[in-house]
């Protein structure tokens, strides 16, 4: 299966939960060329499944469900045909603003294809005041919340104790492997070393967002692989990440 890893062929395919491979709809691929390399780039890693999650950021990247939606099924219907290509499912990287807060809560964002599990991401440089409550309506709400790429947060890096309340609201957190190797400063990877270290992620990601981030995140997974082991990292790999793409939603609750 994965050359990279050296996992056996009988073994499930690694699982990218995070990726920028739509064209033309945020700061990823800007051409449908490009958007192809990334996904075969990123499966002769061994991914076999790359799910697209563009930004919906308002006032940034104006993106809708319909709107991301659309884009998705036009770009699948140019690569489908194409050979060493994995599976494409769509999901949406939330800006937690109060705009797209509301989305979720009515059910209007872009969960992970199992509906039960939404991606979202924060401002850098601080965490909005009530976050915790809000990351709690969202699991009353049914859903699991992946947190984007923690280590790259500067709250973070100043001490990730910050963190606790958001993982007692049920929260995953998922690595953007990069940051192991450099990729967004050596604040980003000090926080991301310590993470992994302490057995935080759930899962791990490329985040790519063009061809030439191929290799980075090849760099990076055998940089997981030799911190962790290779049960580890296929661990996050492929098993963590899968079980968030098909987990179910669940009921509810009222508030």
């Amino acid at each position: 299966m994965s050359a990279l890893l050296g996992i056996p062929a009988g073994e499930a395919p690694l699982v990218d939960l995070h990726c920028h491979w739509v064209p033309n709809i945020d700061d990823g691929v800007r051409s449908r060329e490009d958007g192809l390399a990334l996904l075969t780039g990123l499966r002769a890693l061994g991914f076999g499944v790359v799910t697209a999650t563009p930004h919906m950021r308002p006032g940034m990247f104006d993106n809708d469900g319909p709107a991301l939606r659309e884009a998705h099924a036009a770009m699948r219907a140019f690569v489908q045909s194409a050979d060493g290509v994995p599976e494409t499912p769509l999901a949406c990287e939330h800006y937690l603003d109060d705009v797209v807060f509301g989305r979720l809560r009515r059910g209007e964002g872009v969960p992970y294809p199992g509906g039960g599990a939404v991606l979202v991401e924060l401002p850098p440089e601080s965490f909005p005041y009530g976050l915790a409550a809000r990351f709690f309506d969202l699991r009353r709400a049914g859903y699991v919340v992946v947190l984007a790429h923690p280590e790259r947060y500067q709250p973070v890096w100043k001490d990730d104790a910050c963190l606790d309340p958001l993982l007692d609201a049920g929260a995953q957190l998922l690595l953007d492997v990069g940051a192991l190797v450099g990729k967004y400063g050596r604040a980003s990877q000090r926080a991301a070393e310590k993470l992994v270290a302490e057995g935080a992620y759930e899962a791990a990601c490329s985040d790519a967002h063009r061809p030439s981030d191929v290799p980075v995140v090849a760099e990076a997974i055998l940089r997981l692989d030799a911190m962790v082991g290779r049960a580890e990292a296929y661990r996050l790999l492929a098993h963590g990440p899968r079980g968030l793409l098909s987990l179910p939603p669940r009921a509810a609750k009222s508030p």
